[in-house]
């Protein structure tokens, strides 16, 4: 099983990456944890998380070929 995650706006400063595959991941709680080991930087920053154009603030599970985004916090104006 396949996932895409997205990282925009500052995060991609702290990941030097816009985009990344991972595989074999089951659900977002251990997804976070793969990336935090893999781009520690994120572990102290405010995001929020959608998988398929949808922002979830609780464990879900992933299906092979999901697009995750890591979203940085929005400002209005």
């Amino acid at each position: 099983m396949q996932v895409k995650v997205l990282i925009f706006g500052q995060l991609t400063d702290i990941t030097g990456v816009s985009e990344v595959n991972l595989n074999d991941v089951s659900d977002r709680d251990e997804l976070l944890e793969i990336l935090n080991m893999q781009f520690p930087g994120l572990e102290d920053s405010k995001f929020a998380i959608a998988i398929d154009k949808k922002v979830v603030v609780q464990n879900t599970s992933l299906a092979d070929g999901c697009i995750v985004a890591l979203l940085p916090p929005f400002s209005g104006g």
